[in-house]
């Protein structure tokens, strides 16, 4: 016999069974009575995965009487946009258009949707795990609600986890105790549907050959374990490869790089996360050994948003092969490091008189800004001054990396600074 997932299976159908996100659908709560009212706004369901996103779609299109069409901003293009905008003309009624991830639709597909939200031809209810002031555009923002779904918390996971027991007791014709949730809850992460897997198939592992299944810390972890690749892509796996690839990059090595950059491609990870591990990483394992990597770096996030999926991909490649590529240094990285630490050592030392700002005339009274030297004024562009606080004077902070460009900088400084610093 085949079973559907038990994710698809005990998947709510109305708001009487869903479960959290209290704020926004409980009694007399603001979607709530939206729904009651049948008048649905567009929206912009932001959240973490796994707490309802889809479902409460699904259940304000039903609950309103409206047709529900689906997208995934990984496949769909503006092409599949206009034609479900088109068909969603002819209706009666405003259908609704899901649009799962819409995080990850290019410029120009989410203006595609402008026309039909703004006519009412459509409900619009875009989900994404990012914060929408950065990943949708203006004009489609202004034109829907954003509502913020939050994580499940414990008493909602053990709602779950009772539905989730009763529905596999009844599939596998087993009793199942569950004695202990502590690993189950952290490998699901606050994600119904990864909790819902786990509990599937730990159940169906346990069941071979017995009636009495009984799960604990050591059976989920052991069990996970075994099940890893066929469970959880964006789980612990999803961690590991991510941690190769910035490994490789770091490392100099773009073959490494580029085939850790494939496995995540073809596990469908989200290009806009793999970009912004590599400006991450351009500053941190880069920096002044070539200031160019932060650039390009930074272009490719820009360009990844602006052109979407597929060719996204070759501008992620070109980028990891250049980081790859480049010399390395972690100077700033380690200079900022050890900046905060002399902060939360000294405490809030007092800004230098000449160093401080004077907008008003008690203030110049009091000094300050007095004995200021405007760097300009003086050839090279330079004079000597103190930049520290007193206690701090002559503290080398950044030390720069040995490769061409830093120890271009190197010797720059040590023609300033002189011994002051060491350089």
């Amino acid at each position: 016999m085949i079973y559907k997932p038990l994710a698809e299976l005990l998947r709510p159908e109305t708001l009487h069974e869903y479960v959290g996100q209290e704020h926004l659908v409980g009694d007399g709560a603001i979607l709530a009575q939206a729904i009651g009212s049948g008048n649905i706004p567009s929206m912009i369901l932001w959240g973490p995965p796994g707490v309802g996103k889809t479902t409460l779609a699904f259940i304000i299109a039903r609950s309103t009487g409206r047709e529900f069409f689906v997208l995934s901003a990984i496949n769909a293009g503006v092409k599949e946009v206009r034609e479900v905008i088109a068909r969603a003309a002819e209706a009666m009624v405003p259908p609704v258009l899901f649009i799962d991830e819409i995080h990850r639709f290019s410029k120009s597909q989410q203006d595609s949707l402008l026309s039909a939200v703004e006519r009412g031809v459509v409900i619009l209810i875009g989900a994404t795990t990012e914060n929408p002031s950065f990943e949708v555009i203006t004009p489609l923002l202004s034109r829907c609600q954003v509502y913020i779904l939050k994580s499940l918390d414990k008493s909602h996971l053990d709602k779950l986890l009772d539905l989730a027991r009763r529905a596999m007791e009844e599939q596998l014709g087993a009793t199942i105790a569950i004695t202990e949730t502590d690993a189950l809850f952290r490998i699901s992460g606050g994600d119904a549907r990864k909790l819902y897997n786990a509990v599937e198939i730990i159940s169906r592992t346990l069941a071979v050959g017995s009636r009495e299944v009984v799960i604990d810390n050591a059976t989920t972890t052991t069990v996970i374990q075994q099940n890893l690749a066929a469970y959880d892509k964006n789980g612990e796996q999803h961690y590991d490869i991510i941690s190769a690839f910035i490994k490789s990059l770091r490392g100099s090595d773009p073959n490494g790089a580029v085939y850790w950059l494939a496995r995540m491609i073809e596990g469908g990870e989200d290009p806009l996360f793999i970009a912004r591990r590599m400006v991450i990483l351009a500053s941190e394992d880069i920096g002044n050994a070539n200031p160019n990597a932060l650039l390009l770096a930074n272009s490719a996030f820009d360009a990844v948003h602006r052109i979407g999926w597929p060719e996204g991909r070759i501008v992620l490649s070109q980028v990891a092969v250049y980081l790859a590529c480049s010399a390395k240094s972690n100077a700033s990285y380690l200079a900022i490091g050890k900046a905060q630490e002399l902060v939360r050592k000294t405490g809030d030392l007092p800004v230098p008189l000449p160093l401080r700002n004077a907008p008003t005339r008690l203030m110049k009274q009091a000094d300050y800004g007095k004995g200021y030297q405007y760097a300009h004024d003086f050839h090279g562009n330079f004079v000597e001054m103190e930049f520290l606080p007193e206690a701090l004077k002559g503290t080398k902070i950044y030390e720069p990396g040995s490769n061409p460009r830093e120890n271009e900088m190197r010797a720059s400084l040590k023609g300033r600074w002189g011994e002051k610093y060491m350089y």
